[in-house]
């Protein structure tokens, strides 16, 4: 028993002899292991920076080498296609590259200060996307400005007629934004082309604008001009729609002001006692840009309904 304790410990000695040398050959080789590292990241670092100076002073490899990276990423993507052809090739065959030139649509931050806050406050109100609305009330200050009406007069007949939806039509035949009747005024669709451009937005708005101009010159008035504008001028009342148009004006005009009109604000018209009157011969200062509503033009052919 003594022989074999003796036997263990002796045992346990050259062990432990034997572990030290180890452990010091592990320490030392890990070490080791980590400075290699080390240098191998800076031999790589340095070996990327000689690179890149290498080809930014050879623009013909720096070429070469961007036309094998193109290629090869152009494989890739025809390997994509052949792997699922269909959704590309549709695209493709559906392409169209002056199909924006369709689109009636501008960006609102092109718009003057008035412009803007006036298309964005319509977009809210009547849940529909700012770049068309810009589009719309860039060119109400345009034709108003030609022909002498205020802007936010032809929106507003715009929001009151159809909500500006350009596809509207009502149940007697007025169609679009302003709600022209077509079959009556086909005559000023000819120069755009016939009547089917009564569904084109700014044509329709410039058709409709010279419908309302020659209703306000025949009527003598804004408000009589309105009642002939909805076909009312021989009813003994328009059902409140000039008392509408002038409410959402007054919003419209607010809103120019850069004066804060919720977008929920309720159309409130005057009774029909109390005349609603928008000033006519109001100049507006330049940096307005609202035209004054003033009666002009020449009574047209149509003017018993829109």
């Amino acid at each position: 028993m003594t022989a074999f304790k003796s036997i263990n410990q002796s045992l346990g000695r050259v062990l432990a002899a034997l572990g030290r040398p180890v452990a010091v050959f592990l320490k030392d080789a890990g070490h080791g292991l980590l400075e290699i590292s080390h240098n191998s990241l800076a031999l790589v670092g340095l070996a990327v920076v000689a690179v890149s100076l290498f080809f930014a002073g050879r623009q013909d490899l720096r070429h070469a080498l961007e036309e094998r990276a193109f290629d090869w990423l152009q494989s890739r993507q025809e390997a994509r296609v052949e792997i699922d052809p269909a959704p590309v090739s549709l695209l493709v065959a559906l392409a169209e590259r002056d199909a924006v030139g369709r689109a009636t649509a501008a960006d609102p931050s092109g718009l003057d200060r008035q412009q803007a806050a006036i298309a964005w406050w319509i977009s809210r109100r009547y849940h529909v996307a700012p770049e068309p609305v810009s589009r719309l009330v860039q060119e109400a200050w345009s034709v108003g400005r030609r022909a002498k009406l205020d802007p936010t007069l032809i929106l507003a007949i715009m929001a009151i007629e159809s909500s500006f939806n350009p596809f509207a039509q009502s149940s007697v035949g007025a169609q679009g934004l302003m709600q022209v009747m077509t079959r009556l005024h086909d005559d000023k669709y000819e120069v755009f082309g016939g009547n089917h451009a009564a569904f084109d937005p700014v044509t329709n708005l410039r058709v409709g604008v010279q419908v309302l101009k020659e209703c306000i010159a025949r009527a003598g008035s804004l408000e009589g001009g309105l009642r002939y504008y909805v076909g009312a001028a021989n009813l003994p009342d328009d059902g409140g729609y000039a008392g509408k148009v002038l409410a959402e004006q007054a919003h419209l005009r607010s809103v120019a002001a850069g004066r804060a009109i919720p977008v929920t604000a309720p159309l409130i018209v005057a009774p029909a006692s109390v005349p609603v009157t928008v000033p006519v011969n109001e100049a507006p200062k330049p940096s307005d840009q609202l035209m004054p509503e003033v009666a002009a033009g020449e009574p047209g052919q149509h003017m018993a309904l829109r």
